[in-house]
């Protein structure tokens, strides 16, 4: 696996799902189990891992103590633990879920983001920063960059905004008038 970047998930994903439905007695190897899971985890398809953890079996839940640190993080994004999220990927992850787990805890990054750009109007940097999973100084420089402004004497951070794109609307009649032309178009 070169870049992370180059790294196509979703067909990755597909790929391995196929071959566990086509391994040998219904039991893949524990290597696919284990990007199956952090790809999941990756996609935030919760429900998908538990039912992923459920069906590995027993032996090679035990025999291979990366999957359980896999299914830790999935525990704790279930809860919403995002500082026990951040602490559970610090780990060394084997090579076949390295990329996997890098992208994932950028993802959540970027989810605790929009998370908090969504839900205040200010907060402090240290907050902001055991939410981000990062050192302070690198949480201020993430919120900089993102065009937060930042109260050097409160220690305040305060979200930009994200401009929503009005849709528009189309008046009662003329919404008739394109699905009528739509159903008569299907009908010839």
């Amino acid at each position: 696996m070169a870049g992370d970047a180059e790294i196509d998930f979703v067909g990755l994903s597909h790929e391995l799902e196929a071959q566990e439905l086509d391994a040998p007695g219904g039991v893949a190897s524990p290597q696919l189990y284990g990007q199956l899971l952090a790809l999941y985890l990756l996609h935030n398809d919760t429900i998908s891992s538990k039912f992923l953890w459920k069906r590995i079996p027993n032996n090679i839940k035990q025999g291979n103590p990366e999957l359980s640190l896999i299914w830790v993080v999935g525990q704790h994004m279930w809860k919403r633990d995002y500082p026990s999220i951040y602490e559970s990927l610090r780990k060394d992850w084997s090579d076949s879920v390295k990329p996997i787990m890098n992208a994932l805890n950028e993802s959540m990054r970027r989810r605790a983001m929009n998370l908090v750009r969504k839900a205040y109007a200010s907060i402090n940097v240290d907050d902001f920063a055991v939410f981000m999973g990062m050192p302070v100084a690198e949480a201020k420089q993430a919120a900089i960059v993102e065009g937060w402004s930042l109260d050097p004497q409160s220690k305040f951070l305060t979200p930009k905004k994200i401009e929503l794109v009005s849709t528009v609307t189309l008046p009662n009649e003329q919404h008739l008038s394109v699905l009528t032309d739509y159903v008569s178009f299907l009908e010839n």
